[in-house]
């Protein structure tokens, strides 16, 4: 009987991480998922009847609340955990648990949600994480993150099977590890968005959290150019510096409830997408509501976006662009239920099949490790 185990990076956040691995421990409930920390407290009640298994980076002053301070020793604690008594070990990586151990006859598949952001893209990633790029010049910063890759670089080649969940994260996995991938698209939940049968108000729709690389002043100052409505929903650190470029067709929302989500989604003429992303889920829950997605042209929209038909791209990451689009907008070309349909081939149904599937021939030894290309 072929044993696996599941490999997370860390447990003391909520976010779309946390939704894959939901689907995958649905998969396989009896499979123990090893990680670096695990809060309870701040994850869904449901998971505390798991079998996690944290290591001993758990036992760090204050990590479940600041975990990033603790970069350097992920490596350290993830290179340390054996997993050679499994037959299969399935990682859902965006940090470094790609790096735990397995037998050389196992076969180890890596869900990449991205390569490691600060170590592959720091720029980007501190920027998110409001450090400033005065951290990015630290002199003291640029040796360590010369050891990460190589050590990250190092743990991808011992991983025997790369998936990634859009082709930005492919195109990423063949830069920086020189290894090809297969695309399973991670789990959206469209069950709970659904069109209202109406036709669209005239508003368009953002709806995130409110943090720089989300690029939601792209979207209000394209509105203020154009002078269309707008509603943001979701709160976030770069609120007040949003309000203030904000012009009088600007409504903020802050926080909303999945039912005013679900409402908004299905009201609104179409939701905007301005900012790139590895793969993002809410484009697909604003098409699974029947409405039309406007998407800077990057990233993941890329597979999730059909121009003409579930909505339209802009091409370049400026309000000019965005608001030319806006500008020659008809909400009336987009069928709701095409919208709808386009959504559903991304369900969480949908994924379980593909991964269980993908699982199954790379266990019974169907399915050819990911190849390796030459740099």
């Amino acid at each position: 009987m072929t044993t696996l185990a599941l490999v997370h990076d860390w447990l003391n956040q909520v976010g779309g991480a946390e939704d894959v691995l939901a689907e995958m421990h649905a998969l396989y409930p009896q499979a123990p998922i090893y990680t670096s920390i695990y809060a309870p407290e701040k994850m869904p009640d449901s998971m505390r009847a798991w079998d996690i298994r944290p290591n001993w980076m758990n036992r760090l002053p204050g990590i479940h609340d600041h975990h990033q301070p603790y970069l350097p020793l992920y490596p350290l604690a993830f290179g340390h955990t054996d997993l050679s008594e499994y037959d299969v070990v399935l990682s859902n990586k965006s940090g470094f648990c790609h790096g735990v151990r397995v037998r050389p006859d196992a076969r180890h598949i890596d869900y990449c949600l991205t390569p490691t952001r600060y170590v592959w893209m720091p720029q980007g990633y501190l920027q998110r994480e409001s450090r400033g790029k005065a951290m990015v010049a630290n002199l003291a910063l640029k040796p360590l993150l010369v050891w990460l890759r190589r050590w990250d670089y190092q743990a991808a080649q011992r991983v025997t099977h790369f998936v990634a969940i859009s082709r930005e994260v492919q195109q990423r996995i063949r830069r920086y590890y020189h290894r090809e991938s297969v695309i399973i698209y991670p789990p959206v939940d469209v069950h709970r968005f659904r069109p209202n049968g109406r036709p669209p108000e005239p508003f368009f729709l953002v709806l995130s959290r409110l943090i720089p690389y989300k690029r939601i002043d792209l979207a209000i100052r394209a509105c203020n150019l154009v002078g269309c409505k707008l509603i943001v929903a979701g709160d976030g650190r770069d609120r007040e510096a949003l309000e203030a470029i904000a012009g009088p067709t600007i409504e903020f929302r802050g926080r909303v409830s999945n039912e005013e989500a679900e409402d908004l989604m299905a009201r609104c003429q179409a939701f905007l997408f301005p900012g790139l992303e590895d793969f993002g889920i809410t484009p697909l829950q604003a098409q699974a509501a029947g409405r039309p997605v406007i998407a800077y042209a990057a990233g993941g929209a890329l597979d999730t976006v059909i121009p003409g038909v579930t909505g339209e791209f802009f091409h370049e990451q400026t309000p000019e662009a965005l608001a030319h689009l806006l500008t020659h907008f008809d909400p009336t070309r987009y069928d709701p239920a095409a919208c709808r349909a386009h959504a559903e081939r991304f369900s969480a149904e949908r994924f379980r099949r593909e991964l269980h599937a993908y699982v199954q021939r790379v266990a019974s030894g169907q399915e050819p490790p990911s190849p390796v290309i030459s740099k």
